[in-house]
């Protein structure tokens, strides 16, 4: 029996004792409501829940761009320049052991308690990791490829889209999927804690009335997007296997990465 079949028959399982365990009483439908309840409440609330589903993924898009865009191309500077490396990786280091969800509160009053704050608050939440993993996986770069680059007269952005990139791209998946995870928890923390609109707002306001069906509806909602987003993650993965640095296919690349360098950035 392969991975994949053993993988299907555990969420069929689970999915078979989420419905029958509170079904037949062992688990109060208060703490665990059945699968079908939690479907039918969704569905019955459809139209309160896809305008929130709405904001929730503009917040989660908007997040993403800052965070996984950003994280990227500037762990790709400071990575591959040692002066920068020195002086700001310990700082982002410190800085990405610290709760952040502490300070939300911040951003609130700097914000408000609009979108703002949800996509402030989130960029810098998954920032961090993907620069991090971005930073780290500069370092695994065969010194050949930089070389080669370098000595055709590639420049320096030239050299960070052409060759460190994608050099460094199954690290810096890696790290998009950890940035990216917690983009999307730090989008539905916020709008848990305070806000009036999104999946986090709801699920925030149903649990204030005990109101378990609605709470899990929202739970499978934000339980799809990380699903989706993971999907996409592997899709890619998928298409960026010649890039897998220290494998063959990463020193075969060579011949075609280091004449690219000198092509135009467009």
């Amino acid at each position: 029996m392969s991975a994949a079949t053993i993988r299907r028959l555990i969420v069929i399982g689970l999915i078979a004792l989420w419905e029958i365990l509170p079904r037949a009483g062992f688990i109060p439908e208060l703490f665990l409501p059945s699968l079908s309840s939690t479907l039918a409440a969704g569905w019955n609330e459809a139209g309160e829940y896809a305008p929130a589903l709405a904001v929730t993924l503009y917040e989660v898009a908007i997040s993403m761009t800052f965070a996984c865009g950003g994280g990227i191309l500037l762990g790709a500077v400071v990575g591959s320049l040692p002066r920068p490396r020195i002086l700001i990786m310990p700082m982002v280091s410190s800085l990405y052991a610290v709760p952040l969800v502490i300070l939300y509160p911040v951003f609130t009053v700097w914000l408000g308690i609009g979108s703002e704050s949800k996509i402030a608050f989130a960029s810098i939440y998954g920032f961090l990791p993907t620069m991090l993993a971005t930073a780290a996986g500069i370092q695994t770069i065969d010194p050949q490829l930089l070389l080669a680059a370098r000595s055709m007269g590639a420049t320096l952005s030239q050299r960070l889209v052409r060759v460190i990139i994608p050099a460094a791209i199954p690290t810096v998946l890696s790290g998009l999927r950890v940035g990216g995870a917690l983009v999307i928890v730090g989008v539905v923390v916020s709008e848990m804690l305070i806000s009036s609109a999104g999946i986090g707002y709801l699920i925030s306001r149903y649990r204030t009335i005990l109101d378990s069906p609605h709470v899990f509806a929202g739970v499978l909602l934000v339980l799809a997007m990380a699903i989706a987003f993971n999907a996409a993650i592997k899709w890619i993965e998928r298409k960026a296997a010649i890039w897998q640095t220290g494998t063959h296919a990463g020193q075969t690349a060579v011949e075609e990465i280091a004449p690219a360098a000198l092509q135009p950035v467009t």
